[in-house]
């Protein structure tokens, strides 16, 4: 993980417990005695991201509907981090604004950042549930609604267009697009994580995940073209453009359509534990 992650060490069970006892339930000693939960379990996975908002975060009462994507914090901090870092490149100075695409119910990217940088942030996605749960979580907390703007996308043909108004300038936008191709691929794929974590032959989407967040026709590899393609139209708008890539193999196409268009950019690699991770991030400057 990245070296300013405060998630580099274990879980601290007990003081995360402190913060928020709605957690108790849930947490049991593993057979080396160490503490844990079982992390194939939504409500339990959803009570531990509760309890790192309060006690890392300061965030209260963030909640999301049922069968809405849960995300692991680590991770998402980790891609806050990185962007930092790019941003520190460029020597960005003052208020850093930043995009999420695809906020989700969840909204942690915002949060993420509003809370670790102080950044201003504007989230966007194109379900009406999850946008209504975005602008919750971030009314909750005060801290938040004074750094965070959630809107929704109206068109699914357009990424960026309807979003970024004119005028408006990112520092970075940022993005975890979905990626499976279909209904079936998602819940293979959650089949697969469930199976790995618990052991388990029963088919639950624990994970969450409606179609927008988890699948979209062509994938991965299509979505993120589409959003290269739209972000030529705003490229004096924004700073860097950032996505997610979960499989490598997508890169070498992506690679050519970039370079097709003229635009620099960078793979930044993220690595979890045992798990690597990357995000591409590119622009248009001369």
């Amino acid at each position: 993980m990245h070296p300013k992650n405060i998630h580099n060490s274990p879980y601290d069970f007990e003081a995360l417990v402190k913060a928020s006892p709605a957690l108790l339930p849930y947490v049991h000693k593993n057979k080396y005695a160490n503490l844990t939960i079982d992390f194939s379990v939504n409500e339990a996975v959803i009570a531990l991201n509760n309890a790192l908002l309060v006690l890392h975060y300061r965030v209260d009462n963030w909640k999301i509907p049922a069968n809405y994507l849960c995300p692991p914090i680590p991770g998402r901090a980790d891609y806050i981090h990185y962007i930092s870092d790019l941003l520190d490149v460029d020597n960005c100075k003052g208020n850093i604004v930043g995009l999420d695409i695809g906020v989700g119910a969840n909204c942690i990217y915002p949060i993420l950042g509003a809370q670790i940088y102080d950044w201003t942030m504007v989230g966007a996605d194109i379900d009406i549930a999850a946008v209504e749960a975005a602008l919750i979580n971030v009314s909750l907390t005060s801290a938040l609604a004074q750094k965070i703007e959630i809107r929704q996308q109206n068109n699914n043909a357009h990424i960026f267009k309807g979003i970024i108004k004119e005028g408006e300038y990112y520092n970075f936008t940022m993005c975890n697009p979905p990626f499976h191709s279909s209904k079936e691929e998602a819940e293979k794929g959650t089949l697969r994580k469930l199976n790995n974590l618990s052991g388990t032959k029963k088919l639950s989407l624990n994970f969450g995940g409606q179609a927008n967040e988890l699948w979209c026709n062509g994938g991965e590899s299509l979505f993120i073209k589409r959003m290269i393609k739209d972000s030529v139209g705003f490229k004096d708008q924004v700073g860097w453009f950032t996505t997610l890539v979960s499989n490598k193999e997508h890169l070498s196409k992506i690679y050519k359509l970039l370079q097709k268009l003229n635009a620099q950019h960078t793979t930044v690699l993220m690595g979890q534990g045992n798990k690597q991770s990357r995000f591409l991030a590119w622009n248009f400057r001369p």
